[in-house]
């Protein structure tokens, strides 16, 4: 089940020629993809464009009215490689992913159809996860569009520039006969924002009438002598066709300021932030109206450089603000300015930071301090005269006020404590690396082989787990090096979306080929857990037009794995001694663990309303909860160190002759039952205890509630009672 149903939202996608939308901006992709008469979509989720999988699932009705075909794919290799269908037949295809993790999977299958080049119309839509709110390594898409030779978009992050890209992408990719990538931000994947919708168009051809006429193109095959031909057609013919398009469509846009002297070339994803900093320097309204001149690069790749030395010709410098690093862009407009001997200055990353995502702050600062060095005159007078990189300019006395007002980042960073990513309250993983410290504390430390997932978590505090983490499904793969007879067996972790990734192949099958003497610990949440949620083979789900519940175990059993265990990830006890049994057995060959439970998180979006419509109906629901008794509680915190849970925290003793906190489990706790587990496992202080909250109690559970109460009492007073004899 995905995090999140789309059912309701994705009937708009109905809605014909005329009719104003207002959506989010991964339904308004959806939309323009039908709207330009996509014959096939794929892809593999993953932030943060997971929610168009979703969409386009949740939306097969209205994909099979139309003759769309739709997979969710088993990796981005594989979605990549569906565009071969665009190839030899005039089928509109889209296909997308998160990138750069999810291009760099697709890499081999995206050089072949880039090299060999398109007929119909291929679409890549990429969700470009750089920055502060990135999950992965910071690397930007524009290298591989550069040394592909695939056209590169970014859209300004508004409705009506994202949906009119999605056409223009098909229709610059049939004119150029190259794939060409829609480059999504975050920010543009989740503004919300309003355009006119289209009527949705069939595919001029289907997948089903291609099938039944194949067409056979040697020419389009990266083979010698062809693969020699498409380097030259690239250059010679495609790329004139990909400049000229861009051209005459006006894909890049141009702002007229008042101030001629200088002005800005920007990349269109960051087009929203550049006006908000302009808006606080006094030099832009908050409608996009702008004193300076602007270069919108809604295309980042292919430049254009006759409109790039046109809008530089007559100025004294331009900045140009291009997001991460290496400075591509800069690099390559310098080289076009001093070749035309166009003496414009030319600032970029001399005024802004080299690396590091450009937020409002970032951008105001940078484009203060380009202004007070080439236009001082557009600066505050007491700005200018300390030379600061803060400068706010006097056109807008509001704007500079709130600047003012404005709490500095250092500040906040000084009162505002770091937030380290962690486990979910009651997440079953946590569970097992639990376990797997309590292990180390028997045998010594292990050297650990980490995946991308939730369990990478587990290299933080306060499980100081895991040595490295290679990749998606490359958790064993990682730790494949070390396949040597030791003292000590290492440990692999994958989980079971990228088992299905390409971690049977890479981790478990290499494994057995090399007869490796490791362990490999397999966390199967039941779906994709760390990407939504959403179904794999493994799942349990009855999926309708899919085939799941695939054992896992089955599958490893299937490459040559002689050694299988599957244990419940609540089971610390079990799960200890399981891994001790595999880091110690005699048996050879590699030995897999695999650790099993749902994704507390998707547990209880699917529980949480059934329990609320229960207990308002007046049906009995029982919830189990934990407690603390802080009389009980020697506060050495053990239980926090070997947990980490959320919801397991500390509040004041209440013993007067004892200083340290006491643990303390606070209303979050969703009654997994780990901290308890770990008490016993690990012998800590019998200090937790379990109760259960009865809601709509039958007759039967007030009179069991009303004997306990008094035998409790009856108990109580007796210590009481005792107590009383040594009172001073």
């Amino acid at each position: 089940m995905a995090e999140r149903s789309f059912k309701k939202e994705v009937q708009i996608l109905r809605k014909g020629a005329g009719e104003p939308l207002h959506v989010e901006g991964i339904l308004g992709v959806t939309k323009a993809l039908l709207q330009a008469g996509v014959a096939y979509v794929g892809g593999y989720q993953g932030a943060p464009i997971s929610h168009l999988m979703d969409v386009l699932n949740d939306a097969r009705d209205i994909l099979e009215d139309l003759d769309v075909h739709f997979e969710s794919n088993g990796s981005e290799a594989t979605a990549a490689a569906m565009l071969a269908a665009s190839v030899n037949y005039p089928l509109r295809g889209a296909v997308a992913w998160k990138s750069t993790a999810g291009t760099n999977v697709a890499s081999d299958a995206l050089a072949n159809l880039a090299s060999g080049g398109v007929t119909g119309g291929a679409l890549v839509i990429i969700g470009e996860d750089y920055g502060e709110g990135s999950s992965i390594m910071q690397e930007r898409t524009h290298a591989f569009a550069m040394k592909s030779q695939m056209w590169l978009l970014d859209p300004r992050p508004d409705l009506p520039t994202i949906t009119d890209f999605v056409e223009k992408g098909f229709e610059l990719s049939e004119a150029s006969h190259t794939p060409v990538m829609l480059e999504l931000r975050i920010r543009a994947c989740h503004v919300h924002g309003s355009f006119v919708a289209k009527d949705n168009r069939r595919p001029r051809l289907s997948v089903a009438e291609a099938k039944e006429a194949p067409v056979r193109d040697t020419s389009r095959i990266v083979l010698p002598p062809s693969s020699f031909l498409h380097e030259k057609e690239k250059i010679e013919a495609r790329l004139p066709a990909a400049i000229e398009y861009i051209r005459e469509q006006r894909l890049n846009e141009f702002v007229e300021g008042d101030i001629a002297s200088v002005g800005l070339i920007l990349q269109g994803g960051l087009y929203n932030t550049v006006i908000r900093a302009l808006n606080l320097l006094g030099l832009a309204d908050s409608f996009g109206t702008c004193r300076l001149p602007l270069y919108i690069m809604n295309v980042t790749y292919p430049y254009i450089d006759t409109e790039i030395i046109d809008f530089c010709i007559g100025k004294e410098a331009v900045l140009l603000i291009e997001e991460g690093q290496p400075n591509y862009i800069e690099q390559a407009i310098g080289h076009m300015l001093r070749r035309a001997d166009v003496q414009t200055r030319l600032c970029g990353k001399d005024m802004l930071p080299v690396y590091g995502e450009y937020h409002g702050d970032v951008l105001r600062q940078g484009i203060g301090k380009f202004l007070a060095a080439v236009a001082p005159e557009l600066i505050a007078p007491a700005s200018a005269s300390s030379q600061s990189t803060d400068a706010v300019a006097i056109f807008d006395p509001e704007a500079t006020a709130a600047a003012a007002n404005r709490i500095p980042l250092k500040q906040l960073e000084e009162e505002v404590p770091p937030r380290p990513v962690g486990f979910c309250v009651g997440c079953p993983e946590r569970p097992i690396f639990s376990a797997i410290k309590q292990l180390q504390r028997k045998i010594g430390d292990i050297h650990m082989s980490c995946d991308i997932g939730c369990h990478v978590f587990s290299i933080l505090p306060p499980f100081n787990l895991g040595n490295t983490t290679m990749g998606y499904g490359l958790g064993a793969a990682g730790g494949s090096a070390f396949n040597r007879k030791a003292a000590k067996r290492n440990i692999s972790v994958m989980g079971d979306g990228g088992f299905w990734h390409n971690g049977l192949t890479s981790g478990i099958g290499n494994a057995v080929f090399n007869r490796s003497d490791d362990v490999v610990l397999i966390v199967d949440n039941n779906y994709s857990a760390a990407t939504g949620g959403q179904d794999i083979l493994s799942s349990r789900a009855d999926v309708d037009h899919r085939s799941t519940q695939h054992s896992i175990e089955n599958a490893v059993r299937g490459v040559g794995v002689n050694w299988v265990k599957t244990v419940d990830t609540y089971d610390v006890a079990t799960v200890k001694e399981t891994l001790h049994e595999a880091m110690t057995t005699a048996t050879e060959g590699p030995k897999v663990v695999i650790a099993q439970n749902e994704c507390m998180l998707n547990k209880q979006r699917r529980e949480k309303p059934i329990v609320r419509n229960h207990i308002k109906t007046g049906k009995r629901v029982v919830r189990t909860r934990f407690f603390v008794d802080g009389d009980t509680c020697t506060g050495d915190h053990a239980c926090i160190r070997l947990s980490g849970c959320p919801s397991l925290t500390v509040r004041e003793n209440p013993n007067p002759l004892k200083s340290d906190p006491v643990a303390y489990v606070d209303n979050d706790c969703v009654g997994c039952g780990l901290c308890g587990e770990n008490a016993h496992t690990a012998v800590l202080c019998p200090s937790f205890a379990k109760t259960d909250i009865i809601f709509n109690p039958t007759p039967w559970d007030r009179l069991l509630g009303n004997l306990r109460g008094k035998v409790i009492g009856w108990l109580q007073n007796r210590i009481d009672r005792r107590l009383k004899r040594y009172a001073f």
